[in-house]
């Protein structure tokens, strides 16, 4: 006889969060992320092939008692792109696909639709959480391996690393083998330290908000704090700031990695996506979307 087909729980929830993604990932807007950090890492590399910036960044890697040559190297310019890229288009791209998550079929009018079929508000959110998860790891793995393969390709090599950023004190320089390892760890933080922004978008799209209003106000929240700690005077209070806990993935290139305060910096900021996850699933599971 034949095997009847699965029909649990379980097996109900798993079907459901695959919609979900199959939903997140048709959208044409979802794919703007990936097609604009394409564009902005060849024009990133094109810019760097010109001499007058090729001798400003040949003086700086001298200057430090470094050969050009060798540091002049796909690990190097990869690192580089995403060190200036991330913060301002990661930041965006997120708060762009998460504040469309549930604003947008409110918007539509595909919410109470949704809601007519045998799924509870609670699991419909937790599948949302789920999928902006998926998507700030995919993309953060995407600039990455992107930025990593384009850089190589245009170096014809990985080669040795070197990593400078006043703001964060990181100066260092490793071999091919352990810059490879700082990359990858670097990459793999940078796609957790970034969940508390797609969180606060998705919060922000549990409300009765456009979802255009819940990717401003995300990123006004995030900019007013880059702001403040570009500060001088607020220094001492920098600790208390999210974007000092998002920068960890960056000091996790310094030579003497420090663990306990990268695992401080991810609870915090675990504990700030968490706080997201929950107002906004709340507020989602008791709003009337008759009204």
């Amino acid at each position: 006889t034949p095997t009847p087909p699965r029909t649990g729980p379980d097996h109900m929830f798993a079907a459901q969060f695959r919609n979900e993604l199959v939903k997140l990932f048709s959208r044409k807007r979802t794919y703007i992320g990936f097609a604009a950090f394409i564009f902005t890492e060849f024009v990133i590399l094109v810019l760097l092939s010109l001499p007058k910036v090729l001798a400003v960044f040949r003086k700086l890697v001298t200057q430090n008692g470094l050969e050009f040559n060798r540091y002049n190297s796909g690990l190097t310019l990869a690192t580089f792109i995403i060190f200036f890229t991330v913060v301002i288009l990661y930041t965006l791209y997120l708060a762009l696909v998460s504040g469309d998550m549930v604003a947008k079929e409110v918007e539509d009018g595909t919410m109470r639709m949704i809601l007519n079929r045998p799924v509870t508000r609670a699991h419909l959110i937790v599948q949302k959480i789920m999928a902006c998860v998926v998507h700030t790891c995919v993309l953060g793995l995407f600039i990455g391996i992107t930025a990593l393969l384009l850089a190589s390709l245009y170096q014809g090599g990985m080669g040795h690393l070197l990593v400078f950023d006043p703001r964060e004190d990181v100066f260092a320089v490793f071999g091919p083998t352990e810059g490879l390892w700082r990359y990858s760890v670097a990459v793999g933080l940078m796609c957790l330290t970034f969940q508390p922004i797609s969180a606060m978008a998705l919060m922000l799209s549990c409300f009765d908000i456009r979802p255009a209003a819940a990717t401003v106000v995300t990123l006004t929240v995030f900019s007013i704090d880059m702001i403040l700690r570009s500060i001088p005077l607020f220094e001492p209070i920098e600790r208390y700031l999210i974007g000092h806990h998002v920068s960890c993935w960056v000091r996790s290139f310094r030579h003497t990695m420090s663990w306990a305060e990268t695992s401080e910096s991810l609870l915090l900021l675990a504990g700030l996506t968490i706080t997201c996850w929950v107002i906004g699933g709340a507020h989602f599971c008791t709003r009337d979307f008759k009204a």
